[in-house]
């Protein structure tokens, strides 16, 4: 770090603490490293839980948050060849303060820039929207198709796979949650797979942006569970339901995402397991996957290069389409108010965007 080069950040200074709007180093990218210009950040579930639920992840204060960003490359490290100044790049940020997404730059390892977790931004996608991508998608592909023995997944063949596009062809899934970043790209990885009839749960008013992803069907969120079981029922038309996705995972809707799925089969949840023990014990062989979508992990690198590799051409053919988003004001300072909405369940089907250059 250079000091006396600063940008604006959104900080916590301490465990617990509020956001604070400050000031942090910029880092210096080192030989294998390049520093990002950040124009747009999003606003993920991670990011409120962070001051509380899992400050365990961060190793020490102050800590700069955000995960999600897109930008411009700034500076390259002298090792890097396949990078170069002025690319626009989407990536995934970590935890570490210098490789986070809540300030106006931050640094990407060149390793990871080029193989996994950035890519370049195709004309047709903003930087708003390249932003809502990496850590959904990311969840949803490492925890469908990593094959590393480490890594939280499925071991599922990808669709770029041999038998990636055979394997589960006709083969039904039920997705809890699909309008929530999480479940918007898993019905599309799961239509990139074949599955079907993809059936989810949302609000109705969200019925046609889901169908034009891929879902099949939507049964409206807000009947009661006993009456989402029968309508699943009639939709499976007798069909086992060996595969359920709760991209929600709060406690009720992993407990009754358990309770749906036909003894041998598969639930897949993207928060820590608290399923009750008592269902276990009658689950007749019923497996559960927590899943982690992090490309900065090696476990997950693999299954990130050969996403990323992708990514541009499904962006641009419109293979895969990014959230809807919507974008706060005030660059960094909106993002409290917007952690806010998302902790309150205030925000459906959109992903909240910040741009830290607009940080008054």
């Amino acid at each position: 770090m250079v000091m006396g080069r600063t940008q604006k950040a959104l900080i916590l200074h301490a465990k617990q603490a509020q956001w604070q709007l400050g000031e942090s180093p910029i880092p210096i990218p080192g030989p294998k490293d390049v520093l990002v210009r950040i124009v747009a950040t999003a606003l993920n579930p991670i990011d409120w839980k962070i001051r509380t639920a899992f400050s365990r992840l961060i190793s020490s204060y102050p800590h700069v948050g955000g995960v999600d960003g897109a930008g411009i490359v700034d500076e390259v490290g002298s090792d890097v060849t396949n990078v170069t100044k002025g690319d626009r790049i989407v990536f995934q940020g970590w935890v570490e303060s210098p490789k986070a997404t809540f300030q106006q730059y931050c640094i990407v390892p060149a390793e990871i820039t080029a193989k996994a977790s950035s890519l370049p931004i195709p004309d047709n996608i903003s930087f708003d929207q390249a932003a809502s991508i990496p850590l959904a998608l990311s969840t949803v592909a490492t925890g469908l198709y990593g094959h590393h023995p480490m890594c939280r997944s499925l071991d599922f063949p990808a669709p770029w796979e041999d038998d990636g596009t055979t394997r589960f062809a006709g083969k039904p899934v039920f997705i809890l949650g699909g309008a929530s970043s999480v479940g918007q790209y898993a019905i599309q990885m799961f239509k990139m797979s074949k599955f079907s009839p993809i059936i989810t749960t949302a609000s109705l008013h969200n019925e046609p942006l889901l169908q034009s992803l891929g879902a099949a069907h939507v049964i409206d969120r807000s009947l009661s569970p006993t009456q989402i079981k029968l309508e699943l029922a009639k939709l499976m038309q007798g069909k086992p339901v060996d595969f359920v996705y709760d991209a929600i995972s709060l406690p009720d809707t992993q407990a009754f995402a358990y309770d749906l799925v036909t003894p041998g089969g598969t639930l897949v949840i993207v928060l820590p397991d608290v399923i009750p023990k008592e269902l276990k014990e009658t689950g007749e062989g019923k497996k559960v996957l927590q899943v982690v979508g992090n490309v900065h992990q090696p476990e997950n690198r693999q299954v990130g290069v050969e996403l990323y590799a992708r990514l541009t051409e499904w962006l641009q053919t419109g293979k895969l389409v990014p959230n809807k988003v919507e974008v706060l004001p005030n660059g960094l300072a909106g993002i409290p108010e917007g952690l806010e909405r998302l902790e309150n369940g205030q925000v459906s089907c959109i992903k909240l965007i910040a741009r830290p250059q607009e940080t008054p």
